[in-house]
Parts: structure tokens; sequence; C-alpha cells
């Protein structure tokens, strides 16, 4: 929840589930990033921004800038960062805005070159067009 410190929340096996105040609370049961065995994994990030707005009328591009924001700031909390991303998935409602996406990223990452998968989806949860997860080093 915004305003909340970044504090470990759960210590399961090893595993940590980090509190991430820049972001809304999960709207579900699971943690916006955990980390275990050196790794940091960011749950799929949708354009919501952090005092819980779900931007799904809005452009795609505002959508993807909000989405990747999350997954920075999920990165961020948990001890990472874009420069230590290893992997990204990205899922979009529409092919046809790879192109875009592809622009808009590739800003984002700068010289950061994870592998990724871009995953044709159809329709995603409250119309979202774009989800976004992550797994770095820690």
């Amino acid at each position: 929840m915004a305003g909340e410190s970044a504090v470990p929340s759960n210590r399961m096996s090893g595993a940590v589930h980090v509190a991430v105040p820049a972001l809304a609370r999960p709207g579900g049961h699971y943690s916006h990033a955990a980390v275990g065995g050196g790794l940091v994994f960011i749950a799929g990030q949708l354009p919501i921004t952090p005092a819980g707005e779900r931007l799904a009328d809005a452009a795609f591009e505002a959508q993807v800038a909000q989405t990747l924001a999350n997954v920075q700031a999920a990165l961020i909390a948990a001890g990472s960062g874009i420069d230590k991303l290893l992997q990204v998935r990205v899922y979009l409602d529409d092919i046809a805005n790879w192109p875009d996406f592809d622009r808009i990223y590739a800003q984002w990452a700068g010289p950061s070159r994870p592998t990724r998968a871009v995953v044709p989806t159809g329709p995603l949860h409250f119309g979202f067009k774009v989800e976004v997860e992550a797994i770095a080093l820690g």
C-alpha cells in the first residue's frame, strides 16, 4: 500500500515476500515481489496507479508506462533494478500493439537487454491491454 515501507512480510523456506510501498495493494492472494535464492520474482503487473486507479480506458502507451513503472517499483522495493533483469514476460491483448510496446520498453530498459517473451492473450483482466512479469538478480 502506498506510504508503507518495504518490509519482508513472510519468511518461508528462504523465501521473502516483499511489501512494495509504491504500489497499490495486490488485488488477490499474492505478493508483488518475492526474493529467494538470489533471485527476485515480480508478479504480473498491470496498469494500476499507486492510488489503485485502473487505467483500462487509458491509451495503450499510458498503460504500458504505468505497468513498467510498477515493475520498476517492485524491483527497487526488492533490492533490485532494471539493470539486474534476467527475464521479462509480456502479455498483450493484441499482438498488433507489439511495435509500440517494444519502442516504449526499449526506452524504459535502456542498455539492459534481458531475455523476453511476448505472449498475445486476447482480453486481459479488467479490460487491460498489457501485463508484465519479471525475474531479476537480487
